[in-house]
């Protein structure tokens, strides 16, 4: 049975990183209700195994991105800036505040379900240039902050949520893509450390359902490579209009599991 389970979680890390990895998101946002609702990994645990898939899955798609030299930048060093103490503060506080899953998932559709719609009009619908108005780099670091801090309560990848607004505020999906990803993976593997050394000061379980985590993160592996090779062969609009699906797709499942 374990080892089903394991094969499952490959199948669902190499398909979700397959498809969000050309727009700059890792699949965890994805991964998590597959692991709560599919899997049955509990919820304490559920957080460090979402990062592990990320700290497993992230390498796949950079080295993509770093070999087409579209990796590093300015960007880059922003959203690290601001997601790596973010998500240091989340884990305090998904392990000594406990906050409930309902609360993450009414801010999660409460924000990307509008931000998905906002994306696909804006798309199909551009506005003069001028409007662009990119966000500024303090702007873009507390963003950062924010993202990060729910990174590390939930385990999810910040692209999910970073992507739609960065790319609707005018940003290039090709610019975006491997500078969120590079967030997601620095913010993961800072994320799982904290957990580690946080699992020493409670009596909590908080350790990552290791078998699920690495599986999962191996088809994250490929999944992230094939994805980032895929992105440059992709126009612009589509990758928007993608964007826009995922995340207006997310804020509907997590509108749903509320009304449920």
């Amino acid at each position: 049975m374990e080892w089903s389970k394991g094969l499952l979680g490959f199948a669902a890390g190499l398909l979700l990183a397959v498809t969000t990895a050309p727009v700059g998101v890792s699949g965890a946002v994805f991964l998590l209700p597959v692991q709560v609702s599919v899997l049955g990994v509990p919820s304490p645990a559920v957080t460090p195994t979402n990062l592990l898939y990320n700290v497993v899955a992230g390498p796949g798609a950079l080295l993509r991105h770093w070999r087409a030299g579209r990796l590093g930048g300015p960007l880059t060093r922003l959203l690290v800036a601001g997601t790596v103490p973010g998500v240091v503060i989340g884990a305090v506080i998904r392990v000594f505040a406990v906050p409930g899953p309902q609360v993450f998932r009414l801010l999660v559709a409460a924000l990307l379900l509008p931000l998905g719609l906002w994306l696909w009009l804006r798309t199909v619908r551009p506005a003069p240039p001028s409007t662009h108005d990119q966000p500024s780099p303090r702007t873009t670091t507390s963003l950062a902050l924010a993202v990060g801090i729910a990174g590390g309560i939930y385990g999810i990848g910040g692209g999910s949520l970073l992507g739609p607004i960065l790319v609707g505020r005018g940003t290039p999906i090709a610019a975006v893509a491997p500078a969120a990803l590079a967030s997601t993976f620095v913010t993961s593997v800072i994320g799982a450390a904290t957990y580690a050394l946080l699992s020493l000061a409670t009596t909590g379980a908080v350790a990552p359902d290791w078998l699920l985590g690495l599986s999962c993160g191996a088809g994250g592996l490929l999944g992230g490579y094939l994805g980032a090779r895929l992105q440059p062969h992709l126009p612009e609009t589509a990758l928007r209009l993608l964007l826009g699906t995922l995340a207006t797709g997310v804020g509907a499942l997590y509108a749903a599991q509320i009304l449920a």
